[in-house]
């Protein structure tokens, strides 16, 4: 039994799409976990306890090419308003975690 290019080709692909698969899950966690920790840190709530996958794309890195992936996630503060906030993975290191909410002016 011999396999063929072709059929060398179809496992390749089907290895590489759950390695993509299994990095997208632990990414998430990830995410989901950094979200949990700054609400907490700030005295917040995060609603739903999920985070959503608004863009995925590629960077460059010294390390060399690794996947940016944005999050989206909603949270609350002690009123009834609803925000929404992101988050910017470089594989699997945080590069950014915004709340969107506009800063205070300071007092003078």
């Amino acid at each position: 039994m011999s396999l063929s290019f072709q059929d060398l080709t179809a496992i390749f692909a089907l290895c590489l799409l759950g390695w993509f698969w299994l990095d997208s899950l632990r990414a998430r966690e990830i995410a989901l976990g950094i979200c949990q920790a700054a609400c907490a840190q700030r005295d917040l709530q995060l609603l739903d306890q999920t985070v959503a996958l608004r863009r995925l794309g590629l960077r460059r890195t010294l390390a060399g090419l690794r996947f940016r992936r944005v999050y989206r996630f909603d949270y609350s503060d002690e009123t009834l308003d609803r925000y929404s906030g992101h988050l910017v993975l470089i594989g699997l290191d945080l590069e950014e975690v915004s709340f969107g909410l506009p800063s205070a002016p300071d007092d003078l």
